[in-house]
């Protein structure tokens, strides 16, 4: 039985999403994937997207095998994911996200 994703984490990622530092005049979405969450927003600074379309913030992703949550930021140029930190709490987690000093997830 797979525990990622479900309702009750994405709630908690939704709710933990107001409080974060960046973009906070957008609305996020947080959509179910396989073994996590993608969070993704309209692009208001336009520096990824010049016409201001949704675009992917970031990517958890929770590891059963070593109970692991690990935090993807999105390499726009690339279109990739490239893992930035792996911790053993969503909490932890998610505060990375909603700090996020360098503007690597909220750009």
């Amino acid at each position: 039985m797979a525990l990622h994703p479900n309702d009750v984490d994405r709630k908690r990622i939704e709710r933990a999403l107001q409080s974060r530092k960046r973009y906070r005049y957008v609305e996020p979405q947080v959509l179910p994937v396989q073994d996590g969450y993608r969070i993704t927003s309209p692009c208001c600074s336009r520096k990824v997207d010049d016409k201001g379309g949704v675009i992917d913030i970031a990517l958890l992703q929770y590891d059963a095998t070593q109970q692991l949550w690990c935090l993807f930021r999105k390499d726009h140029a690339a279109q990739q994911w490239v893992l930035y930190n792996e911790l053993p709490k969503l909490h932890d987690l998610l505060h990375r996200l909603n700090e996020d000093p360098f503007r690597i997830f909220w750009q």
